[in-house]
């Protein structure tokens, strides 16, 4: 029996695209640079903010990474201001969650993000008492998809990886999950398809929240 579930944000948990693409969208047009829709974002996100900036700045119609400073500068302001903008939990998400705690399952958040904006989001779609640890991106800890979070939230909770499952919906994700040794689990709701998920030998791939409690 798994004893413990680490989630993914952005995609996983949380529906948040819109928010991020009208951040970083308002952060390109100040430099007046093109923009893009939000679904260019589920592949330019991922892989933290620093990179979700680099692409959005190779995809111009001529490579402008020299304006990453300005640009990501813009974005990291507007995005403290706005990452609850229409953000939302998943259809399911809330349900699985309270199903989590009524069996006793330890529940865990890592992600990309800068740790206070996910502190925020996590604070805003769930309250304080759902998660017994939420973890963003901070400079001591490398991003994914290196282990090192799944790592840490392990020892926070004192159980071993191998009972925990890792929840998450890009290849970041599923390479995170397997550099733990965690068993790995693909959804299809969120912000890239099967293929990826499968290229990246997920464990499993759900496509509603509650099939992972098969998995449990």
């Amino acid at each position: 029996m798994k004893k413990a579930v680490v989630f993914d944000l952005d995609g996983t948990l949380s529906d948040s695209i819109v928010s991020i693409a009208y951040c970083a969208n308002r952060a390109l047009a100040k430099f007046g640079l093109q923009t893009f829709g939000t679904d260019r974002y589920q592949y330019f996100v991922g892989d933290g903010a620093a990179e979700l900036i680099r692409r959005t700045l190779r995809a111009q119609e001529s490579d402008r990474t020299d304006l990453y400073d300005d640009v990501k500068a813009e974005y990291d302001k507007l995005f403290a201001v706005d990452c609850m903008y229409k953000v939302k939990p998943y259809d399911g998400i809330p349900e699985l969650l309270t199903e989590l705690k009524k069996r006793g399952v330890r529940a865990a958040v890592l992600s990309n993000k800068p740790h206070p904006n996910t502190c925020k989001v996590i604070h805003d779609l769930f309250g304080d008492d759902t998660f017994d640890v939420v973890q963003g991106q901070t400079p001591e800890i490398n991003k994914k998809p290196s282990p090192d979070g799944v790592f840490l939230i392990s020892e926070k909770l004192g159980i071993p990886v191998e009972e925990m499952l890792y929840v998450g919906d890009t290849n970041t994700d599923m390479q995170t999950g397997k550099g733990a040794g965690a068993f790995t689990v693909g959804v299809l709701w969120g912000f890239r398809d099967r293929k990826e998920l499968e290229e990246n030998h997920a464990d499993a791939i759900i496509a509603q929240p509650s099939e992972l409690l098969a998995y449990l």
